[in-house]
């Protein structure tokens, strides 16, 4: 299979699951339900990134976790979708919808590192 074909096969794979879960799911990831999370269509989808992100970060990339990454191309997916959308937002910059993050939260769920290249990571 040329690569051509094959980006085809597995970007339509990415696309039928998207659609799956939108049947599944209703249209939840781009219309909140809010029941829980009170947040956008985009700090929703955010949060879901981070959460895949920390999957892989935590467990590899392997077998055993291939949904996790088939999962956070359809999530970014989604975004795309929810910062097109986006209704008067400025060149749809993400930072305007997200909430100011911070490291001074005094529950403790909020921390930052230093890395040896000298840069900061925020991590929830």
């Amino acid at each position: 299979m040329n690569r051509e074909k094959e980006i085809q096969k597995v970007g339509q794979e990415v696309i039928d699951l998207l659609i799956e879960k939108n049947k599944a799911y209703g249209n939840s990831a781009l219309e909140p339900a809010n029941v829980f999370a009170r947040g956008s269509a985009i700090e929703n989808l955010c949060c879901r990134i981070d959460d895949k992100l920390m999957r892989i970060k935590n467990k590899g990339i392997s077998d055993q976790t291939e949904d996790t990454v088939q999962d956070l191309i359809g999530y970014l997916i989604l975004l795309k979708i929810a910062l097109h959308d986006s209704p008067g937002k400025k060149d749809n910059n993400i930072s305007n919808d997200l909430p100011e993050r911070g490291t001074n939260n005094k529950d403790g769920w909020t921390g930052s590192s230093t890395y040896p290249e000298g840069e900061e990571q925020i991590y929830y």
